[in-house]
């Protein structure tokens, strides 16, 4: 199999790669990624010398360079993960994020269609996988899970080019009879996730002996998923997902955020013991609140797990521990 993987050297997709070239010998892969501040290239060199690896830094943005790739490359099929994907970033200029998000969406998507139904060939014959958030699905209240069949109702500029880009590739299905399956994960954390996110932002600040910030009164919940268990449910969804479906993927690990520093505080006054005051739990800060702020996200993943076989490991604690150590030493 000839697989694209778009925003390949981000956070999610880094680890992506990486486990998908190992699980499969037999495959080649090409790493589509524009190289924003939030990618790292670094992250795979591993592969990076590997026959089997290519990389192409291109801006999905720009269809006539994505037609140009689709047509050499002549992928089997594409998981799409480029995105841009900070809320905070979206609220202060949302352009970016319906360029890369919906622009970048179609072009992939229409790209794919034309070169996949020319003579011999037909859409429903390669798989468009695209990699999506529970944002689509709003703010639940105290009570609740989002599934699948959960109404849309994006609250932020971001989860709103991320649900206009679930219904684009929703389209090319029952329009065109793309063979699409669309994931909707929950929050991720471990190993190559950019400062900017709330877990390394907690690491780095503290280990500086900076003012620790959260948001509001740290009461907002989150429902966090290890990356590498992520990983194993994409491929899964990729390779035995039914054709037009989605599924959902958490962690069933719901935190306040203000819990969660404070573990995270834990964990480094037992690792590190260098705390400017003794505890690293006295730099925390609560400072003003994001506009339109979500109370409350959790995943419902019952159906990866009873149609797929998808099991989250169930090890926080220690999946933590572990993350907080790969950003411990990213930060000496």
């Amino acid at each position: 199999m000839k697989l694209m993987i778009t925003g390949g050297a981000g956070f999610i997709g880094s680890n992506l790669l990486l486990h998908l070239h190992e699980k499969y010998p037999e495959y080649s892969f090409l790493n589509v990624d524009k190289l924003t501040y939030a990618s790292d290239i670094r992250f795979l060199e591993p592969i990076a010398k590997s026959d089997r690896y290519a990389f192409s830094k291109t801006d999905i943005t720009d269809r006539p360079a994505v037609r140009k790739l689709i047509r050499e490359f002549q992928p089997d099929g594409i998981i799409h993960l480029a995105a841009e994907s900070h809320v905070d970033n979206s609220i202060a200029g949302p352009e970016p994020f319906v360029l890369t998000n919906v622009i970048g969406t179609f072009n992939l998507l229409e790209e794919c269609r034309q070169f996949w139904s020319e003579e011999g060939r037909s859409p429903a014959d390669y798989r468009f996988h695209h990699v999506s958030t529970d944002e689509v699905y709003g703010s639940l209240g105290e009570t609740g899970l989002f599934s699948e069949t959960t109404p849309y109702a994006p609250n932020s500029p971001y989860s709103a080019t991320k649900a206009s880009s679930d219904f684009l590739v929703r389209s090319y299905h029952h329009t065109y009879g793309m063979d699409v399956v669309t994931t909707n994960c929950s929050n991720n954390y471990g190993p190559h996730q950019h400062d900017e996110k709330l877990i390394p932002t907690v690491i780095r600040t503290a280990l500086k002996g900076q003012s620790i910030p959260v948001y509001g009164s740290g009461t907002n919940v989150r429902d966090w998923l290890f990356v590498g268990d992520h990983c194993k449910a994409l491929d899964l969804a990729f390779h035995s997902g039914r054709s037009g479906e989605t599924y959902n993927i958490g962690g069933r690990n719901e935190w306040t955020n203000i819990n969660l520093v404070k573990s995270i505080c834990d964990i480094l006054n037992d690792i590190s013991g260098n705390a400017p005051d003794g505890d690293y739990k006295k730099q925390i800060r609560f400072v003003t609140d994001r506009p339109g702020h979500d109370q409350r996200y959790a995943i419902d993943a019952s159906k990866i797990e009873e149609e797929l076989g998808w099991k989250n490991t169930d090890d926080f604690k220690g999946q933590l521990a572990e993350t907080v150590k790969w950003y411990m030493n990213r930060y000496a």
